[in-house]
């Protein structure tokens, strides 16, 4: 069905990126909204805005109920989930189009079988794509686990089957680490996503981070090229650029078709990314896992694509063909997001809600800042600290990098510490100007940082 009305289930900078991809389509948006956000930009900006209770997450934006509630009494066509919270719950997507609303994501059932990490990485093998050696499926007991462990060898990955992020996921060098993480693990598991489900990967030593976009209609799948995600703190990405500058064109071509054939093969629909391990010195790659769901780091794809994702995730919900086909898909330049949180670098990251009194937004050609900032805003407490993305564009790598330094450099946020920091210390760093980094990189940076004469320099404290 054509949609004319969105209701956006999420907050903060995916919230306003939805509406305006909605409001370029002419569809009429209407925001939900939490207590601690009733003064926020989506809130501003939407044709609709309904309350849907108080602050925590789980009484506002995790109630299905709540949500519907405002989607019925608001007249919308659709829901869009954005990324967090209910965008990779298939009870959710179940849910909605239960209540007759089109979900502007893949169905319950393909949303399910993806985001349990083990029943992907079966997917995966049936799809012929190579995955991380490791267990066939989850651990039941203990001495399964050990089992596995004298097969593969240690170092390994404990990780939970279900949900992301980072939690649930445990590095395990011996024995005596087994016996103290693995009921960590489990237990942070069942924590975080209801579910204490683990699997045994053995652990790539110095591995990238590549992750490929895809799009598809549920019959025609193409893909977006690949995005380069190794500077990583606690597994949670800190900088992401497109495209990679590490991967041999064959092997490029290779990983991103590896991507649309798992799409293709579970029928997918809707935009989604597909993650995997690189190994560069043996040229190898290893699939992970796959997200179903628009990504915090999209936008690097949109500046080298010239595809609007969101748009065409709208567009595909509505019943529409993919309106783009395989070889209309170009890598032009190179692009580079930051991740600005309100977290103080010289503090162990430590979240700093408070008023931003100032705002300075950089500008320019190949730059695009994309926030729910404005001055006078209350950062509230309850939530991630991601404030925006600063993401840059330019012909080549070298010349993103220096725009990357400059619209650093112009953008202030008053009232707050954040993240600029950081980031302006990796753009001056000689590895990552050099893309001579990987996923354990930024936390052993941080780690030879961390005298105070060192945090001084690059802090500015």
């Amino acid at each position: 069905m054509a949609i004319s009305s969105l209701l956006i289930a999420n907050r903060g900078e995916i919230a306003v990126r939805i509406i305006r991809a909605a409001r370029d389509l002419g569809i009429r948006t209407v925001q939900v909204f939490s207590k601690a956000d009733a003064e926020s930009l989506p809130v501003m900006l939407a044709d609709e805005a309904v309350e849907i209770g108080p602050p925590q997450a789980k009484k506002s934006y995790l109630n299905t109920d709540a949500i519907l509630k405002a989607a019925k009494e608001s007249g919308v066509d659709a829901i869009h989930p954005g990324y967090g919270f209910l965008a990779e719950n298939g009870e959710f997507a179940d849910a909605v189009t239960a209540a007759g609303f089109v979900f502007c994501g893949p169905s319950g059932d393909v949303i399910r079988l993806l985001g349990d990490k083990v029943a992907a990485r079966q997917v995966a093998a049936e799809a012929g794509i190579p995955t991380v050696p490791g267990s066939a499926g989850r651990i039941d007991d203990l001495d399964e686990a050990r089992r596995v462990i004298q097969e593969i060898g240690f170092p390994v990955l404990i990780k939970a089957a279900a949900g992301g992020g980072g939690r649930g996921i445990r590095i395990v060098s011996d024995w005596d680490d087994f016996d103290r993480l693995v009921p960590q693990a489990a237990a942070e598991a069942q924590s975080a996503f209801g579910d204490g489900g683990l699997y045994i990967e053995k652990l790539i030593g110095e591995a990238r981070h590549i992750e490929v976009q895809v799009l598809g209609d549920g019959e025609n799948v193409i893909h977006c090229f690949e995005r380069e995600c190794s500077l990583q703190r606690r597994r949670q990405k800190v900088w992401e650029e497109a495209p990679s500058v590490t991967l041999p064109e064959k092997t490029r071509n290779s990983l991103c078709d590896s991507a649309v054939a798992l799409a293709r093969h579970v029928g997918y629909c809707g935009a989604g990314t597909l993650e995997f391990l690189y190994d560069e010195e043996a040229d190898s790659f290893y699939f992970i896992e796959m997200n179903t769901r628009i990504q915090v780091e999209h936008p690097v794809t949109e500046l080298i694509t010239g595809i609007d994702l969101l748009r065409e995730m709208i567009l595909i919900a509505s019943g529409q063909a993919l309106r783009i086909r395989q070889d209309d898909v170009q890598i032009r330049g190179h692009a580079i997001e930051c991740r600005i949180n309100a977290e103080d670098p010289a503090n162990d990251f430590m979240p700093f809600p408070g008023v931003v009194d100032s705002l300075s937004v950089p500008g320019g050609p190949g730059v695009r800042f994309d926030t729910m900032l404005f001055s006078g805003y209350a950062i509230p407490p309850f939530y991630d600290s991601l404030l925006g993305k600063l993401i840059v564009w330019d012909d080549d790598r070298a010349g993103a990098l220096r725009r990357l330094q400059g619209a650093l450099n112009e953008l202030e946020v008053g009232g707050v510490k954040t993240t600029k920091s950081l980031h302006l210390a990796l753009a001056a760093d000689e590895d990552v100007q050099g893309a001579q980094f990987h996923t354990k990189f930024l936390e052993q940076w941080l780690d030879r940082e961390a005298d105070e004469m060192a945090k001084a320099k690059r802090f500015g404290i």
